[in-house]
């Protein structure tokens, strides 16, 4: 007995809108560290989603699988390169929500699939059809439009871009489980986030400890950052990779409309243009991908009846 559709997917639709939607509303609580300096609040998010990753892994009964990770060194490198682009990228959100960016931040997670598309061309021999060209040259028409009328790169958008795309690449490569991946990745940096933060102590700069709600800010950044994961984890085994694919676009839409209506960035005629040629790039791409799925799908279909 297979069960109806509805039993199948919706607590997949469900947990992966709690995912895309937790991403999606995360420019709200950067928002609350006000001046803090992105350094110090980044060096909290790797320390304590370390601890609650690995707390999590130990509570599922999972922690033989995360020792057994940390006998391979070259795992370890890669895991260890991973971890630094993570680290670079969460940090450069975190400045750029800040800096009153939320808008160009969404830009970079709306460029990010095509970058990866780009990427598994170039590194893993992936073939690009007419389509996909053809979505990766709007995209790229939509940021030449930014760059002529603005006169500026818009660099975290790019840099968001890039550095989650490299560090998707990486993950791809090392084949190891999101959680336990993700809880080896922040353990390895972690040396340096402390190092971070004991200078900062020493020179008196930390906030960490000034007021009771900083404090459990900080402490909630492990939180945040691995309860989003966990239900990903969750939608990721009960929905299709299409329907997962298309729902990913759900945070940086989520994200532009709260730095247009929540923070008043400018949204002005030339972002409406570049946003468009992304969009329709990003209609293209998961239109293609869906449509691809099916076809594999349908393939298989005689061989399942067998």
């Amino acid at each position: 007995m297979t069960g109806s559709p509805k039993t199948i997917f919706s607590p997949g639709i469900l947990y992966a809108l709690l995912a895309y939607g937790a991403w999606g509303l995360l420019p709200i609580y950067w928002k609350l560290f006000g001046s803090t300096p992105p350094i110090e609040v980044l060096s909290h998010r790797i320390v304590w989603s370390a601890l609650f990753l690995v707390g999590v892994l130990g509570l599922q009964g999972r922690l033989a699988e995360f020792w057994k990770l940390w006998r391979s060194p070259r795992l370890l490198l890669t895991l260890f390169t991973s971890a630094a682009l993570l680290s670079f990228n969460w940090g450069i959100y975190i400045y750029g929500v800040n800096t009153e960016r939320v808008v160009e931040t969404s830009l970079g997670y709306f460029i990010n699939p095509l970058i990866s598309v780009l990427l598994g061309c170039l590194f893993l021999k992936e073939q690009l059809n007419r389509w996909q060209i053809l979505a990766v040259g709007l995209a790229g028409l939509g940021v030449a439009n930014f760059i002529w009328e603005f006169g500026q790169i818009p660099w975290i958008a790019i840099i968001l871009a890039v550095s989650f795309a490299l560090y998707g690449l990486l993950r791809k490569v090392a084949a190891v489980q999101p959680m336990a991946g993700l809880a080896i990745e922040t353990l390895l940096i972690t040396p340096v986030a402390i190092a971070l933060l004991s200078h900062g102590a020493t020179t008196g700069t930390n906030h960490f400890g000034s007021t009771v709600p900083l404090t459990l800010l900080f402490i909630g950044c492990g939180v945040i950052t691995s309860l989003p994961l966990l239900w990903f984890n969750n939608a990721a085994k009960r929905l299709p990779l299409a329907t997962l694919g298309f729902m990913q676009y759900l945070a940086p839409s989520m994200q532009l409309l709260l730095g247009v209506f929540l923070y008043h960035e400018p949204f002005t005629a030339t972002h409406a243009v570049s946003f468009s040629l992304i969009w329709a790039a990003l209609v293209l791409y998961s239109a293609n991908s869906f449509l691809k799925t099916r076809h594999t799908t349908s393939a298989k279909l005689p061989e399942n009846r067998a």
